[in-house]
């Protein structure tokens, strides 16, 4: 392991420091088929990621179930304001006096064999406020690997943010990734979220470097919290849940397995870097 993958291990297993701004974390999940596991372990680093001082806490994409089949999702979609997941999601959020940002969960769409992939956002005291379900469905195929999300998935519509105690903050998952057009329609944010569960193969050629690319030309914080590790049903996700700042350092990541990538959301730097390249206010486009 190289000295910058031990420095970023390290503070990922550091408690945070308060005093340096907002504190936020990422989970990072090897999520099964069975969603009572998921909702123990999302209990548990949840709790864990609150006892180190995170005010904000950011679940990854399809946190309560990794179905052996990809149909598997539509047993357990939920109608909005209904349902286990969201009643688990909400009371995190209030247990611990956090905004928590659910990943996704499958919520029931208008078309028959369908769910939506829906990001919900909690507020501390466990109310919902906001919504964003996924635009852009992955698909690629690469010898035996395939996939295609439209086969079960309805394309979302709208961008959305909406505004913490720090500042405005931008909702993606996953596949948005790879579309700066919908990050440049968020408008100005201090934080982008990107909840995932990038494939091995996709994750070890693009995520970082896509990551990196959209806290550089938004000059924001990204925090991305991903699916890492062999499934249940042989998929392996790239994990690599990582915090990066606005000049697009990586300032904490976690390779695979469960657990967190943590740190502080700080206002001043982000207004020093716009102010010291202001390269969105020299947008022509």
């Amino acid at each position: 392991m190289s000295q910058a993958d031990n420095q970023a291990n390290n503070q990922a297993n550091s408690p945070p420091d308060r005093s340096s701004g907002f504190q936020v974390a990422a989970v990072q999940m090897v999520s099964t088929p069975v969603l009572e596991e998921n909702f123990n372990t999302a209990r548990r680093l949840v709790a864990e990621a609150a006892g180190q001082g995170a005010q904000l806490v950011l679940l990854p994409e399809y946190w309560p179930i990794m179905g052996m089949h990809e149909t598997d999702k539509l047993t357990c979609a939920e109608a909005l304001g209904q349902g286990p997941i969201q009643n688990l999601m909400a009371q995190l959020a209030e247990q611990h006096g956090i905004w928590l940002i659910g990943g996704t969960l499958p919520m029931i769409a208008n078309e028959a064999g369908k769910v939506l992939n829906t990001t919900l956002v909690y507020g501390p005291q466990g109310q919902r406020v906001s919504r964003y379900d996924k635009i852009h469905l992955f698909s690629f195929t690469k010898g035996a690997e395939s996939y295609d999300e439209a086969r079960t998935i309805v394309y979302g519509d709208d961008v959305v943010s909406f505004q913490a105690p720090f500042g405005k903050v931008g909702l993606s998952v996953c596949y948005d990734l790879r579309f700066p057009e919908l990050y440049r329609a968020l408008g100005d944010c201090t934080l982008i979220v990107v909840p995932a569960a990038f494939t091995y193969t996709t994750g070890n050629a693009h995520w970082e470097t896509l990551l990196r690319a959209r806290a550089i030309e938004n000059q924001c914080y990204v925090l991305a919290a991903a699916q890492g590790g062999i499934h249940p049903n042989g998929r392996r996700t790239w994990g690599h849940s990582m915090l990066i700042d606005p000049w697009g350092e990586v300032k904490s990541v976690l390779a695979e397995g469960e657990g967190l990538v943590s740190g502080s959301i700080d206002p001043h730097f982000l207004k020093g870097v716009r102010e010291s390249l202001p390269a969105l206010l020299h947008r022509k486009l």
